[in-house]
């Protein structure tokens, strides 16, 4: 017997007064409701109605218990508004881990809005330029920079990641303007240290450009190298030398002047951006909620 299921027929029945209105209500046969009734009276040991061939009446138990059913299946029908609720609005902690420079210049300032869109969502956001394992490491969203291999994990596309070469005009006064890739080799280029496994983790001693001719690679050397996109931002700002670094970082300074773009028609290669989940959590609204948020916002359109 379906405990619930008969609890709900006698309500049904109580309320009808009559075992006849209450199969059409709830759209079963008369003889279902009798062996509903039946069983609930043998579960419970007591007598619910006093039944004549022309009448029925509650007897005192009767009445008793169809009020804990009208508590029971409020509660029931409460905690199942609650389950649906859960499925379908935003909520608990969403754990997203991103790249230093574009976590800290992009994706952090557009989390207030979605901050506002799915207020009920607590963001636990870690910036690393390394690469953690999402599942290992409980999160539930990375972006990754660079080509991805092939995983388990669902990998959406999103814009380019987009660099620049450039220098502040203090060290361009002091040593020359590069006029083409060769005169690199004659600067100070400081370089990003990227993290073991990074598919750029060559550049620390080549710089690979694109030009009119395809794509060339040129040897360069510096004073320094640095895994902090920030510090290498500052140390190109007060003219240690010439960088390669995002846009997000250095967009402000070009359109200020504190630093230069060089070689315009030698650009670094953009590096592809993804953002990966494991296809399983996709049906948690909070990721999906963030996903298309993150779509909205860097997906290539």
């Amino acid at each position: 017997m379906d405990l619930f299921q008969a609890m709900t027929v006698y309500v049904r029945v109580v309320e009808t007064g009559s075992l006849t209105a209450a199969a059409l209500h709830c759209e079963i046969s008369t003889t279902m409701v009798g062996n509903h009734l039946r069983a609930l009276e043998q579960r419970l040991g007591v007598r619910l109605l006093n039944r004549t061939t022309r009448r029925q009446r509650l007897t005192e138990f009767g009445t008793a218990y169809y009020q804990r059913c009208l508590e029971v299946l409020g509660m029931v029908a409460e905690s199942e508004r609650l389950a649906e609720q859960a499925l379908d609005e935003p909520s608990g902690t969403l754990r997203i881990t991103a790249p230093l420079t574009f976590g800290t210049e992009k994706l952090a300032p557009a989390l207030s809005e979605f901050a506002l869109l799915c207020p009920r969502v607590k963001l636990d956001v870690v910036l690393t330029n390394r690469r953690p394992d999402l599942l290992e490491n409980g999160f539930d969203v990375a972006f990754r920079l660079g080509h991805m291999e092939q995983t388990n994990l669902i990998a959406r596309p999103l814009v380019d990641y987009p660099l620049t070469m450039c220098a502040s005009p203090g060290y361009l006064t002091r040593r020359g303007t590069p006029q083409t890739p060769d005169d690199l080799q004659h600067h100070d280029c400081l370089s990003f240290a990227y993290p073991a496994g990074d598919d750029w983790h060559s550049v620390e001693k080549q710089w690979r450009l694109s030009g009119p001719d395809g794509e060339i690679a040129v040897a360069v050397n510096g004073p320094m190298l640095i895994n902090s996109s920030a510090g290498l931002h500052q140390a190109a700002r007060t003219g240690m030398g010439i960088v390669v670094l995002p846009d997000a970082l250095v967009e402000q300074d070009l359109e200020d002047g504190r630093l230069v773009a060089l070689l315009p028609d030698f650009l670094p290669p953009s590096r592809p951006m993804s953002l990966m989940y494991a296809q399983d959590r996709y049906r948690l609204p909070k990721l999906r909620s963030f996903v298309d948020f993150a779509i909205g916002m860097w997906g290539k359109h």
